[in-house]
């Protein structure tokens, strides 16, 4: 229904402080990965009728039965999805970090 909304939420967050991260950590690989699932999500609830284009734009909204149902969804699927996906994202910068420029970098003289 709106499991995609804990990832979002991070991904707005994390774009608008992103001057505030090092450089190192390449938040902007993390907000691709944000809003890239986000928005393939947001298009799937579209195409399933959870998102429609006028107020409440949620469906699940409509009834409050369904709304604590939507709450249970982000909070069992949305926010074990935006774990995994820092999960994944600080894997890949330690990996970049570690390995790609470890071995790009110039190792010593040679014959010593």
């Amino acid at each position: 229904m709106a499991c995609f909304s804990a990832p979002a939420a991070l991904g707005v967050v994390t774009f608008v402080f992103r001057k505030k991260f090092p450089e190192k950590w390449h938040i902007g690989w993390l907000n691709t990965m944000i809003f890239g699932g986000s928005v393939a999500l947001g298009v799937e609830h579209v195409a399933h009728g959870e998102i429609v284009p006028w107020p409440p734009f949620l469906t699940a909204m409509t009834n409050p039965a369904d709304t604590a149902a939507m709450f249970g969804e982000i909070a069992a699927v949305g926010i074990p999805m935006t774990m995994a996906l820092i999960a994944v994202w600080v894997v890949m910068v330690v990996v970049y970090e570690k390995v790609i420029l470890a071995d790009s970098a110039p190792s010593g003289t040679a014959g010593s």
